[in-house]
């Protein structure tokens, strides 16, 4: 059976300021798409709840995927569940440092962990308590190309199918070897092709800041690099 890329990709409400989550809210109302994964780490309290309101009154009806930001209570993931579904909710490591992760009991099979590629991993994460990772794919080329820790800690469960679940896919740069949040060529993305199939999941969410408009261009590039990976793959 062949893999189709289509309905795993998601565009994304990225930003810093309110502009950025608005301006993409607009394109997304105006073009009708109605599944979305969000990303609230770099906005405050008071701009969350604007964001909540908005989704409400939204063409909205599905966000599987949300990034959480460490400031966040029990109450929020609660009603990203109930309204929009929401499957998988993202974190750091550095939540399970500071502790962060305790505050979230209940919720613990729908938590996924974004591993970082500082070459540390702390003795209090523990994915085994939790759904899996959530592999962000540019820092998992990063780790690999560093082989470093937080590269191993992965490699190391990769057997462990029900770990790897779901993506942040955004662009990665060969000469510094890091991420890329805005995206300025689709040659930012083959870096794909160099990775094993086992780190990709069901769902898959673009961390660009890039506008709406823009990330549809990206999701076409990137179901055709998928389907040509996956399908050629299977074949040899």
């Amino acid at each position: 059976m062949k893999i189709d890329f289509n309905k795993r990709i998601l565009v994304s409400i990225t930003g810093k300021e309110e502009k950025d989550w608005q301006n993409k809210l607009n394109e997304i109302n105006k073009l009708k798409i109605k599944e979305v994964a969000l990303f609230l780490e770099l906005y405050n309290k008071e701009e969350k709840q604007k964001i909540y309101h908005a989704l409400l009154n939204s063409c909205i009806k599905s966000i599987p995927l949300v990034h959480l930001r460490h400031d966040m209570d029990k109450e929020e993931l609660i009603f990203l569940k109930k309204n929009f579904k929401t499957k998988y909710f993202t974190i750091h490591e550095i939540n399970f440092q500071h502790n962060d992760i305790l505050k979230w009991k209940g919720f613990y099979k729908n938590i996924t962990l974004e591993m970082n590629y500082d070459n540390f991993v702390s003795g209090k994460v523990k994915v085994k308590n939790i759904d899996g990772f959530c592999i962000d794919l540019a820092h998992f080329k990063a780790g690999m190309e560093r082989l470093n820790k937080d590269f191993n800690f992965v490699y190391n469960r990769k057997k462990i199918i029900k770990y790897f679940d779901c993506n942040h896919l955004n662009g990665y740069n060969p000469d510094t070897q890091k991420d890329m949040h805005t995206i300025y060529s689709l040659k930012d993305f083959d870096y794909l092709k160099t990775l094993p199939n086992f780190v990709f999941g069901k769902i898959i969410a673009l961390e660009t800041f890039n506008s709406i408009k823009e990330q549809l261009k990206f999701k076409e590039y990137l179901i055709k690099l998928l389907n040509n990976k996956f399908n050629y793959d299977k074949k040899n």
